[in-house]
């Protein structure tokens, strides 16, 4: 038993509920000389490092780490990975930036070679930052999908991810039709949802890329296939918005489109929900619809700023999006920062525990997992990340100085960026160390 048993001893951190339900102190457990135990992939057993080791067979195998502290890995609620080649393009808002930097790279991924280059990378990025779940976007090409969720599987990391839908107002290059989108999209679904840890997003890009005929399409296949995911974006940019208008007048709003064809189900996530009305919030409430929450990308863009008030008040799931290639790092660290400053431009706080919550068991609601990832609670999947609170000079000059857990995780989602994530850890195996990087030889890029 015990060479399948390991143990992981540091200060250990997660999130147990919602601060906006239970409030600040009931909201986490923090265990200052912490243990984690895991077997077969799974958690058997946290707590204080003394109480955990009398309840464990001895000879027991523990690596300890110092200065570091252990939290569930980071979930990504929207993520686009044929953007990684464009990330930090300049000069565009949504609409400009779409024609001329994100269809002309997308362009290149009907190539499954250079689908599976970019594939390798983007995993090792996630891997590097932490993050052990993402929902994420392919392009419009099958094949782009496929050799994503083949390298997937090959890291036993949890993706969810999906094949772009769009028949209109986009390069011809890029358009599938209304019959061709829901062939693609079934025989995808059929090969790979719940194959592993993978599962299937149904992808419409947004709204102006999709006729009613395919937007119908989409309906059908969350009929047919009830436990797969709707994935696109919603009210990201206010020209956006109109342009939905113009091209659907008979909606009464751009989540009105979406809900018409049938598009909000327990498992729908909308990137964004920047601009909505208190009736659209409330109807992503009443459908169990989420909205990811993508400040790099909305400040980037110049798109708004995302009222997480507003849809705490309505009861709206949302969960921590990098957007990247819009957003400009695949680091939840950094993004956590944003959200920050997003909060302080409309005279509101972020605390640095309900962005943990955001950023892990937030997340993990969202896309209705919270019952397999999300926290170290005993019986989850072991994703889980180890970071180095002495990562740069600055952050151990910092740290020295904070007094208290929540002013050392505040300069640590201020600070921290891909330095800080000293090893990540996806279903009990070691996927990245920052000393020797990607670890398994077969994945390594």
């Amino acid at each position: 038993m015990t060479t399948q048993r390991k143990a992981y001893r540091a200060s250990i951190l997660h999130s147990i509920a919602d601060p906006k339900d239970v409030g600040l102190e009931h909201s986490y457990q923090y265990f200052e000389d912490g243990l984690l135990v895991v077997e077969h992939g799974h958690i058997i057993d946290v707590g204080p490092a003394t109480e955990v080791l009398k309840r464990q067979p001895r000879g027991l195998h523990v690596t300890q780490y110092k200065d570091k502290l252990i939290t569930s890995g980071f979930i990504d609620t929207h993520i686009h990975y044929p953007q990684t080649g464009m990330i930090a393009s300049y000069g565009e808002q949504l609409l400009d930036w779409l024609e001329n930097y994100t269809f002309p790279e997308e362009r290149r991924f009907k190539n499954p070679v250079y689908a599976h280059k970019v594939a390798k990378l983007f995993l090792d990025e996630l891997a590097s930052n932490g993050t052990t779940t993402a929902l994420v976007f392919g392009t419009v090409h099958k094949e782009s999908v496929d050799v994503f969720f083949q390298e997937a599987e090959r890291r036993n990391v949890r993706m969810i991810a999906g094949k772009v839908l769009m028949d209109r107002n986009a390069p011809d290059y890029l358009r599938d039709t209304p019959e061709s989108g829901y062939a693609d999209s079934k025989a995808l679904i059929e090969k790979w949802h719940k194959r592993g840890r993978l599962l299937y997003a149904v992808t419409p890009r947004f709204a102006p890329t999709s006729t009613p005929e395919q937007l119908a399409t989409v309906g059908k296949l969350l009929e047919e296939y009830p436990d797969v995911y709707m994935h696109t974006h919603l009210s990201e940019n206010k020209k956006e918005i109109e342009w939905v208008l113009e091209l659907f007048p008979e909606r009464n709003s751009y989540l009105d489109v979406y809900d018409h064809y049938g598009l909000l189900h327990k498992r729908s996530v909308f990137a964004h929900g920047i601009h909505l009305s208190d009736c659209e919030c409330q109807r992503l409430t009443d459908t169990e619809s989420a909205i990811a929450f993508c400040p790099t990308s909305n400040l980037f863009l110049g798109s708004g700023l995302f009222r997480l008030p507003k849809m705490e008040q309505h009861g709206v799931r949302v969960g921590m999006g990098t957007d990247v290639g819009a957003g400009t790092s695949f680091s939840i660290l950094q993004t956590m920062s944003e959200a920050y400053k997003i909060m302080q431009l409309q005279q509101e706080k972020l605390h640095p525990l309900k962005s943990l919550f955001l950023a892990t068991l937030g997340g993990a609601r969202a896309l209705h997992l919270d019952d397999q990832i999300g926290n170290l609670n005993v019986g989850k999947e072991a994703d889980f990340v180890v970071l180095d609170l002495h990562a740069t000079q600055l952050m151990r000059f910092r740290m020295n100085q904070a007094t208290t857990l929540e002013e050392k995780l505040f300069v640590l989602m201020s600070l921290g960026d891909d330095r800080t994530v000293c090893e990540t850890y996806i279903y009990g195996e070691k996927a990245y160390d920052s000393r020797g990087g990607i670890r398994d030889k077969k994945i390594a890029s």
